[in-house]
């Protein structure tokens, strides 16, 4: 069985920079804008673009993330020929096989790659939020004739966060740092990549190396071999949420530039997420909601403002949420005032508490119960 492009999603990381968020989750697992998880849109993205043989690498806390994903019937990727198919650490003749890297994970698994014999492997990442269209990528890969494409876009931030590309006027790269202290170039690499099948496999058995990535160690192999290596440039909305500052401000930008990652533009190109079968939210008469976003199966019976308000959640009377997002099945008591935080799954809030915070902080019971007794 022959295809022309299979995909390889990396989920496998914790993120330990998103705290508590990551903890019993992997990083794609985590909510986004109240109803979603991170890793609806690279799935969506590949189904939208045609693409229905991913290969879902897994290695940190995958249960949720695979009882999320079942099938993939969601996102219509439940199919015969391909769908997909989890990928887990395992042990072989050769030893253990325990991920070091974005480039040995998908060594690791190549076996899996050569069933479909494609000609072209996409690799995608489980945590980034975007809308792209995969195929024009692809195209321009193969218009070009190149050995390696690499996503690339203009960074806002801070570009020593991302490996950084030189490219000519005509998209060739020149260069590629992975973090430089002193960026070069704002142009930074999404880490989605399209290679042709046999150029990745002699480049990741050319060299060992102790820990293996495609940003520190491939890309820069490739370059040193003068293989031809294209940048292609992606305009719109593109966000790594690593951090939980990062992750805060994108949910954010639901809320204060729609027009961004324009999730209302459901028909064209739609992100689909697993349904919850949950009732319409309330909200009742003596509340007032400002600027909000708030999913199925709430009841809302206190004031909201700015803020993203998951599945399921009960805010109380008398209670203020503001510029805060709260994740599924919270329970915020009476008389509460909550300001610049992440609520946790599961969490509930006593009466009369007061969280307000200068930075925004994860909460979740274990740590409120830590404040009841700092606090005794």
């Amino acid at each position: 069985m022959k295809k022309q492009v299979v995909a390889m999603i990396l989920v496998g990381g914790r993120g330990s920079r998103l705290q508590n968020i990551t903890k019993y989750t992997a990083k794609p697992a985590v909510s986004f804008g109240g109803k979603y998880r991170l890793i609806d849109f690279v799935l969506s993205n590949a189904a939208n673009s045609g693409i229905d043989t991913i290969g879902l690498i897994t290695q940190y806390e995958p249960h949720d993330l695979m009882k999320y994903i079942g099938r993939g019937d969601t996102w219509d990727l439940d199919v015969n020929e391909g769908g997909i198919t989890f990928l887990t650490p395992y042990t072989s003749i050769d030893g253990e096989a325990w991920q070091k890297g974005t480039a040995h994970a998908i060594k690791q698994h190549f076996r899996y790659i050569d069933q479909y014999n494609p000609e072209y492997v996409l690799i995608l990442s489980g945590d980034h939020i975007y809308k792209m269209n995969y195929q024009l990528m692809i195209d321009e890969h193969i218009a070009k004739k190149a050995d390696i494409t690499i996503a690339s876009f203009k960074v806002k931030d801070d570009p020593s966060r991302y490996g950084i590309l030189e490219l000519d006027k005509f998209g060739k790269v020149l260069g590629f740092e992975e973090k430089p202290k002193k960026p070069k170039s704002k142009i930074a690499s999404m880490g989605v990549y399209v290679f042709k099948k046999e150029i990745l496999r002699t480049l990741l058995n050319v060299e060992k190396y102790d820990t293996f990535d495609f940003g520190k160690d491939i890309i820069p192999l490739a370059l040193k071999y003068q293989l031809k290596v294209n940048g292609f440039r992606f305009d719109d909305y593109f966000r790594d949420v690593g951090t939980v500052e990062s992750l805060f401000e994108a949910n954010m930008d639901l809320i204060d530039n729609p027009k961004y990652l324009k999730l209302h533009e459901y028909k064209e190109w739609p992100i689909t997420t697993k349904s919850s079968n949950l009732p319409p939210h309330h909200i009742q008469k003596e509340s007032v909601v400002i600027n909000s976003m708030i999913s199925d199966g709430c009841m809302i019976n206190g004031n909201i403002n700015r803020s993203i308000i998951s599945s399921g959640v009960f805010i109380s009377e008398g209670s203020s949420v503001k510029n805060t997002i709260i994740y599924q099945n919270v329970k915020i008591r009476k008389n509460c005032i909550i300001e610049n935080a992440i609520i946790l799954e599961d969490t509930v809030v006593q009466e009369n508490s007061v969280l307000i915070f200068e930075d925004i902080t994860v909460i979740d019971n274990e740590y409120l119960w830590k404040l009841g007794e700092n606090n005794e």
